[in-house]
């Protein structure tokens, strides 16, 4: 009798003839999408051409070459303005143009955004970024001033205002970052950057997709969220050395400490926007309990940037709370000593 010969034994061998194929086909899609998705750095004169002005000057602040612009009033009161994390001194334009005639304005790119590029000091905590803005006002030869910061600016601003407290007259927050977040609260992209791996691949990615959705969530008001936003926003990020340096600031900023808010005494201002997605609005009022003596505006119809979507109004309410600064008294000066050098013995007179 002959032998039965198996039904699915030609099948299985085409598949195992095919499957090399098939991962080939499976890499070559996975490399084909990496191409697409990857974005290479812009070159950094490019951008440069692009997003500074006429105002625009670039100084050495701790070793980086900071993009920073001083507009306004020259002889005005100084209002140093810190942005948030993945902003740039351009989120100040409104305020620029609204305060112009009452203060000498002073925006700046923190390392790591903007035109400004990563640091050689190789550090993006808020610590780190309070100690660039003491060598930045030093070296502008600010001695006191206004600090305004916005949510992680607003962070390094108060981090500044509690361990410098006799450089800063008055402090403005907007919706300022300064509790600690639960962990579900984190945003999905901070947790994927701290990821090995992942993290170190993602920052390559084309940034316009995650850009739109991010600013999506910041403003209240959907026409904020304008192609020529997106484009500049997208564009900073791929600065020379900007990815890089966000990565290592997702990973290595330890949780704030907001102790040092209730030992504050310094004039404090806080702005925020009703409709915050990224801040809750109770933290608000966390920081007006905190801060003795602080005044709180709450803009109901605004999101997480209201200095961007109302530069009117909020412009208005820094206008109203900002004081004529007194300068620290300069110590006397130490009375002469008489530095010649006489001998032991005095010889007696003939």
């Amino acid at each position: 009798m002959p032998p039965r010969r198996r039904r699915d034994e030609g099948p299985r061998r085409r598949s195992r003839r095919h499957w090399p194929l098939i991962v080939l086909f499976g890499l070559a899609v996975l490399a084909g999408v990496a191409l697409w998705a990857y974005s290479p750095s812009l070159p950094a004169e490019t951008l440069v051409a692009r997003y500074a002005n006429d105002r625009s000057k670039f100084i050495d602040v701790g070793g980086v070459r900071a993009h920073v612009r001083e507009e306004g009033d020259p002889d005005g009161i100084p209002i140093v303005l810190i942005h948030g994390s993945m902003g740039s001194l351009h989120m100040w334009e409104g305020w620029v143009r609204e305060l112009s005639g009452k203060a000498r304005l002073i925006s700046v790119d923190l390392p790591g955004h903007g035109l400004t590029g990563a640091w050689p000091r190789d550090e993006y905590t808020i610590d780190a970024y309070a100690d660039f803005v003491e060598v930045l006002v030093d070296a502008l030869n600010l001695d006191r001033f206004v600090l305004a910061g916005h949510s992680i600016g607003g962070a390094v601003a108060w981090t500044f205002a509690a361990t410098r407290p006799d450089r800063v007259s008055q402090l403005i927050l907007i919706d300022s970052a300064g509790y600690p977040r639960a962990a579900g609260d984190v945003p999905l992209r901070t947790r994927l950057a701290r990821m090995p791996v992942i993290g170190d691949i993602g920052i390559y990615f084309k940034p316009e997709r995650m850009v739109r959705s991010a600013l999506a969530e910041s403003y209240a008001d959907p026409a904020m969220v304008t192609p020529e936003r997106i484009r500049r926003y997208a564009e900073l990020q791929r600065f020379p050395g900007n990815r890089e340096a966000t990565l290592q600031r997702a990973r290595t900023q330890e949780p704030l400490d907001p102790a040092p808010l209730k030992r504050l005494d310094v004039p404090t201002l806080i702005l925020w926007g009703g409709k915050d997605r990224w801040v809750p609005t109770a933290d608000a009022f966390r920081f007006q309990n905190d801060i003795k003596g602080s005044e709180l505006e709450i803009f109901e119809a605004l999101g997480h940037n209201p200095m961007e979507e109302d530069p009117k109004a909020t412009a208005a309410a820094v206008a109203a709370f900002i004081k004529p600064i007194t300068l620290r008294p300069t110590p006397p000066p130490e009375p002469a000593t008489d530095t010649t050098v006489h001998p032991s013995v005095v010889p007696e007179k003939d």
